[in-house]
């Protein structure tokens, strides 16, 4: 049996981890909350403009790959932007964070990168989104053809 002052011990350690944990898992997407409205409601300029996605790869690849990956799967300790926070963020919110970072979880300001350029990144990365739904389209009709 444990002494009264070590199952104390215990105790502390344990909360202490479950309150780490959750602060993990909660700081995730917290820098949504930060973003104002005005900000929130943004609509990208080049969300349906075909070169802003290739020339946002390029952007990605020079400005952002080193942390997330060519792929945007994430890499360790960064997250990927292939996410559902990421895919549930509104191009404003994205367009917040890259303009004003989240230093708290090593995510740098992108403020120096002009505007459209910022605009034409989240462009690329909105590009993931429609290529899923094209690629699972494609799968339900051929599944549907083949009946």
């Amino acid at each position: 049996m444990m002494a009264p002052r070590t199952h104390t011990k215990l105790r502390i350690i344990v909360a202490s981890l479950l309150c780490l944990c959750s602060l993990g898992v909660a700081s995730v997407s917290d820098w949504r909350q930060h973003v104002p409205e005005s900000d929130r409601a943004r609509a990208n300029p080049y969300a349906l403009d075909a070169d802003a996605v290739s020339i946002g790869k390029k952007l990605f690849q020079q400005s952002c790959a080193q942390c997330h990956g060519d792929d945007a799967n994430g890499r360790t300790h960064k997250p990927s932007l292939r996410s559902e926070d990421v895919r549930t963020a509104t191009d404003g919110e994205l367009f917040w964070l890259l303009t004003n970072g989240s230093v708290r979880h090593g995510m740098p300001s992108w403020s120096r990168l002009p505007e459209s350029q910022r605009w034409q990144i989240i462009a690329f990365l909105r590009s993931f989104n429609r290529a899923a739904a094209a690629s699972h389209q494609g799968t339900t009709k051929s599944a549907t053809i083949g009946k």
